[in-house]
């Protein structure tokens, strides 16, 4: 989707707050995935216009953040780019600090029940449980990385459903949430931040990943997923780390940069593409310049 056409989208919206987000939002179709003791938790879905008879693709993105408030609009832009390339998209939300009074920890669980959630629904959403891709920045990279990382035997299915994707894409990633790293005060304490940090969890056949990430971010910062990239090159596992000079933890926001938001959503379009997980000849359908 070309800048222009993103621009009178995002420009018909409401000026702040939940009006703001319901008219970024009218275009979904909002599910219910999980009733917690918290109260519900909704994932927002967006369908490509025309109809296809084979299952598509799934791309789902989990916000940043650190698990404090929602900002389902986030990834908004993200989910219309690869809805009109064909795929159904997912902004998801999970349980929040502010909203549910939860840690991280939830928040993660969320994040593997909603792709086992996904996989149930496969045929009424019309989508190939073997395509299944994640994207997610700071806090929501954090979540999509764990639902991956984990040994099978910590991580098994759930009722026959796997919550692994089969590829991830990452932005500002948080990789470390140990005391060297960030959000540590988010999770009950220092043995469960260790656990679910995902430099501590490397190992062979993990699924391909392409990060972008700022070298100036002083959120999640660079050297950290420079360091976990190297280490997932080490074991034989494909990982990509696109960085931005000069760009900070918000560099890729559609908000925030036009130009990086158009880089970065074309690099990763390109990436699923390699990946087999997106048809290349939707580009041509989609994208009127092609």
């Amino acid at each position: 989707m070309h800048e222009s056409g993103m621009s009178q989208i995002l420009q018909k919206v409401a000026p702040i707050g939940e009006a703001r987000d319901r008219e970024i939002l009218k275009d979904a179709a909002t599910y219910v995935y999980q009733e917690r003791p918290q109260g519900p938790v909704q994932a927002h879905v967006f369908f490509p216009q025309n109809p296809s008879p084979e299952p598509r693709p799934v791309v789902v993105f989990f916000h940043g953040g650190f698990w404090d408030v929602p900002t389902p609009t986030q990834f908004v832009p993200h989910c219309l780019h690869f809805a009109s390339r064909g795929a159904v998209t997912v902004s998801a939300e999970t349980r929040t600090s502010a909203r549910h009074g939860t840690s991280a920890v939830e928040a993660i669980a969320d994040a593997r029940d909603l792709i086992r959630w996904l996989r149930h629904n496969a045929d009424t959403f019309n989508i190939d449980p073997n395509r299944v891709v994640l994207g997610g920045a700071a806090g929501g990279a954090l979540m999509a990385l764990l639902t991956t990382m984990p040994k099978p035997k910590t991580l098994p299915p759930v009722d026959g459903l796997d919550c692994r994707p089969q590829a991830l894409i990452l932005f500002s990633a948080l990789v470390n949430t140990t005391r060297k790293g960030a959000a540590f005060e988010r999770f009950p304490d220092a043995k469960t931040a260790k656990r679910h940090s995902p430099l501590q969890l490397i190992r062979r056949k993990l699924p391909p990943m392409i990060f972008f990430h700022g070298k100036t971010d002083r959120i999640t910062p660079f050297d950290d997923v420079e360091r976990f990239c190297r280490k997932m090159r080490f074991w034989g596992n494909t990982c990509e780390l696109i960085d931005f000079e000069r760009a900070d933890h918000s560099f890729f926001n559609f908000n925030v940069s036009h130009k990086n938001f158009e880089a970065t959503i074309g690099a990763a379009d390109r990436f699923l593409v390699e990946q087999g997980l997106l048809s290349a000849e939707a580009i041509a359908e989609s994208d009127p310049s092609c």
